[in-house]
């Protein structure tokens, strides 16, 4: 198989996601043959680091033995078998295992981030109404939030991009201001911002409590908006709030879960918990689909009864497939066996300083760090930015995937000394190229 080959197939035959599909006239796919750790192969033997982990789902490397043991075995015994009516060992250890790290239970089971924010949005809403309060079913989220997708999920999500030509399918919700810290007036602390921010989320409250059923927040980073980051006051002053006027909480920590922010969970940074926990992405170690939906032990309740009309009756197929669970219980197997939490400081520590000259650069404004997530802006008007950038560091072998005039890195965990200085080295180099163009 050549890539060439390849490459002429997938065109005739697959729909690419979050792509214009005209622009591979001109912008080649590259057809990876194998994955080794934080490094893909191409056919014709190029590697490229994986600086975004696959869409931010690899947190182990590709081809991770141990995760790779966990599924041979699992292979054995069962592959998957339908949950209503039945259960199996693997999704019973999950969820077990996530009550314990989220203080949450009764983990429900979608196949990836926007179905996760679909099951939370019906399960608010499907509370509220099996209490006697039907009319709390509209939703507030941030703006420039993103959720997933879906036609519940794009109708929380704030990215006119993907929003605007589904607008006639979606139920209106409201935003407030995002805390992103980027957004605050100058001399102004992060803290002093996010706070600002709450008071305009408690006067929607205020006004609006009474018909909604729940916030929905991405914690401490806002993903497709750039990896804004915001102080985690804004999460503590959310959970009051939501207390005080009696609406859900709802943590999507699709993109932040698993140790990304430096923490498990990111609402772990302001000491609260979430009526709702929505994980997804990193759950699996970038393996298979799986998403999960955690909740109160009050909401679950709300649904016991002798009425089926009061369960909740959304499903999936897969849900809790057996392989999906055992390749996140490997994956929970391998933060705890190498203090990867600990671990992750330590290269952080190394990363930022290594990344130390890509943010004095003339062209970096706004450089920031939360964890294991790196970004900054590139200083530009070009709107081709994030596609010439992407190649020219696909040259360098250097996979990156701007937004907008955002570069990030959010590499997997294992990455080792030669993958801290080829993303730090090439980026500064790309970072040169960049402003030499500009002059030109």
């Amino acid at each position: 198989m050549h890539n060439t080959d390849l490459l002429a197939r997938s065109l005739a035959a697959v729909w690419h996601p979050c792509t214009q599909m005209k622009q591979h006239e001109t912008l080649p796919l590259i057809p990876i043959a194998s994955g080794d750790g934080a490094w893909l192969t191409d056919f014709d033997g190029k590697r490229y680091l994986d600086a975004v982990s696959s869409w931010w789902v690899n947190l182990f490397g590709h081809r991770n033995p141990r995760i790779n043991a966990a599924l041979k075995e699992q292979l054995d015994r069962l592959e998957h078998v339908m949950l209503a009516g039945f259960t199996h060992e693997p999704v019973v250890r999950l969820s077990e295992r996530l009550a314990q790290l989220t203080g949450l239970g009764h983990a429900f089971y979608g196949s990836d981030g926007a179905s996760a924010t679909e099951i939370a949005l019906k399960m608010s809403f499907h509370f509220w109404r099996n209490n006697g309060k039907p009319q709390k079913n509209a939703f507030v989220s941030l703006q420039n939030s993103y959720h997933g997708e879906t036609v519940g999920a794009l109708s929380v999500t704030d990215v006119a991009l993907f929003k605007d030509t589904y607008a006639p399918l979606l139920r209106q919700s409201a935003q407030v201001p995002s805390p992103d810290s980027r957004l605050a007036q100058p001399g102004e602390a992060t803290e002093a911002y996010a706070l600002r921010c709450a008071e305009a989320l408690q006067q929607h409250l205020d006004a609006h409590h009474a018909e909604t059923a729940a916030l929905i927040v991405e914690p401490l980073v806002q993903g497709a908006a750039g990896m804004a980051m915001y102080h985690p006051a804004y999460l503590q002053r959310a959970r009051e709030l939501c207390n005080y006027y009696g609406v859900h909480l709802i943590a999507d920590e699709i993109a932040v879960g698993f140790g990304r922010t430096g923490t498990m969970f990111a609402c772990e940074q302001a000491g609260i918990r979430p009526d709702f926990i929505c994980l997804s992405k990193g759950i699996t170690g970038g393996y298979l689909p799986l998403s999960a939906v955690l909740t109160t032990d009050t909401v679950y309740q709300a649904f016991y009864d002798d009425q089926v009309a009061r369960g909740f009756l959304h499903s999936h197929s897969y849900t809790g497939n057996a392989l999906a669970c055992r390749a996140a219980l490997a994956t929970l197997d391998i933060f705890e066996q190498d203090n990867v939490l600990e671990e992750n400081r330590r290269k952080a520590a190394l990363l930022s300083a290594a990344l130390a000259p890509v943010a004095a650069h003339e062209a970096v404004k706004q450089f920031r760090h939360l964890g294991m997530i790196w970004a900054f802006e590139v200083e530009t008007t070009d709107p081709e930015f994030a596609g010439s950038f992407y190649r020219m560091a696909l040259q360098r072998g250097l996979l990156l995937r701007p937004i907008g005039n955002t570069v990030y890195f959010m590499p997997p965990y294992i990455i080792g000394a030669e993958e801290i200085a080829l993303i730090a080295g090439e980026t500064l180099g790309l970072l040169d190229r960049f402003m030499q163009q500009k002059t030109a």
